[in-house]
């Protein structure tokens, strides 16, 4: 079958190469000059299967007011004349209740630990590098408040088959000693030994490479522009070439739309709504000035709700979302406190190790879903498939994603308990079955 991907995204690599895998042909389209180079670009990168809580919960309308008025809250909704967003907004209300947040967890559960071990065979495969620490990912609390709530997430993360650890003060700094300088304000912590971090970027762009050399075209700096129709199929999609303004129309058998954030309102001149809104994403990245005094073990804040993470000779700060439409420069009054506040609060805990006056900002927008459910499988439009909604789970649920979505594609059930768009029903038994 000839199949072509829309996004070369971690989501849309990892599709192609499992398309690959599965013996068909493959085409990647991405508007940006190379692979991974906008939400996969810089963000957190963990590979997070026990930190994967959904946003909606029974407490979140009530954070979501109270931050409402902070530039540096790390969830803020700025309201806006867009019925796109007011219909998110609504519809994470009401998974805002302690049986929406059971059921979605267990579904981000099963896509994490399906993607994980994805994750594994591809790079035991491939051999790429990508700055990976299997450290696991540790999560710190400033009160004693927090710390009881951490406790109880960590409660259902275990309830799931997640090895989630609840830590003493002490046991927080035996895992990660750097943190010494801050240790008399951490109440405990929780500890994931089998998560992992690494660069997202660089193990796209290295998987697109291999993709090449075994046959898939990369279509970069193409944009676009159209679907042509012929009933309920997909007959043709009309891309534009970004340095020559050339229109070309490309035929496949299949279509994947993978395009993050811009996945929604490319598909709705088709009648398909998806409800994906964008949560703009920032991080800074910074150069070690003592990197024998700098964490190794990835970590989360949970009083700033950021993750921490050592790529190499650099660390990445990276959280906070931001609901206000598809800008994603740097340039407001709000982007600039936001930023600012990653790189405070790093030399906060951590003093001195790392050139805070020389940040590399960048922000992203991570296509978010009501209930962080993404939106996997065959659309209305019989051979148009979809692959998007990750939010900040991207990286984390990427590998698998794209598993899964070219095992649909060749007939195949994946072996996961998970809700596929276009199959309602949720698989029960761990195998893989033809459909």
């Amino acid at each position: 079958m000839k199949v072509i991907v829309l996004g070369a995204g971690i989501i849309g690599v990892s599709t192609a190469w499992h398309l690959l895998e599965q013996g068909h042909e493959v085409t990647v389209v991405d508007r940006q000059p190379a692979a991974a180079l906008e939400t996969s670009f810089a963000n957190g990168a963990q590979i997070s299967v026990s930190f994967c809580e959904p946003w909606a919960n029974a407490g979140a309308p009530f954070k979501v007011a109270k931050w409402l008025l902070r530039d540096d809250s790390p969830l803020l909704f700025r309201p806006r004349l867009d019925p796109h967003q007011w219909r998110w907004g609504l519809s994470f209300l009401t998974q805002c209740n302690d049986h929406a947040f059971e059921r979605n967890v267990a579904q981000l559960v099963a896509l994490g630990r399906y993607s994980h071990e994805t994750l594994k065979e591809m790079v035991s495969r491939t051999g790429i590098v990508y700055d990976r620490l299997e450290r696991g990912i540790l999560h710190f609390f400033s009160s004693q408040k927090d710390f009881d709530a951490g406790a109880e997430a960590a409660q259902v993360m275990r309830h799931h088959g997640v090895d989630r650890r609840v830590l003493s003060r002490e046991e927080v700094l035996k895992i990660e000693p750097s943190l010494r300088h801050f240790g008399d304000r951490i109440f405990g912590g929780t500890f994931t030994p089998s998560d992992e971090s690494g660069d997202a970027r660089v193990f796209t762009q290295e998987l697109a490479k291999r993709c090449a050399q075994r046959g898939v075209a990369f279509l970069y700096d193409h944009d676009i522009a159209s679907f042509d129709t012929a009933g309920r199929m997909v007959s043709s999609v009309q891309v534009t070439d970004r340095l020559t303004g050339r229109s070309t129309d490309l035929k496949a058998d299949a279509y994947v739309a993978a395009m993050g954030s811009f996945t929604a309102p490319a598909l709705r001149p088709l009648g398909i709504y998806l409800n994906i809104y964008p949560a703009k994403g920032y991080s800074a990245t910074l150069k070690l000035k003592k990197p024998q005094e700098a964490s190794v073990v990835s970590m989360i804040d949970d009083a700033r709700k950021i993750a921490i993470s050592r790529l190499g000779d650099t660390i990445r700060i990276a959280g906070t979302a931001e609901m206000a439409g598809y800008d994603s420069s740097l340039d407001s009054r709000t982007s600039r406190a936001r930023c600012e506040a990653l790189i405070q609060r790093y030399e906060e805990l951590f003093p001195g190790v790392a050139h805070t006056s020389e940040p590399n900002f960048w922000a992203g927008l991570r296509p978010s879903t009501p209930d962080n459910i993404p939106i996997i499988g065959r659309s209305k439009v019989h051979n148009l498939w979809i692959n998007a909604g990750h939010g900040t789970l991207g990286w984390t649920h990427g590998a698998g994603s794209g598993r899964a979505l070219a095992e649909l594609m060749s007939g195949q059930r994946p072996a996961l308990n998970f809700n596929f768009l276009g199959d309602a029903r949720p698989l029960r038994t761990p195998q893989v079955a033809t459909a």
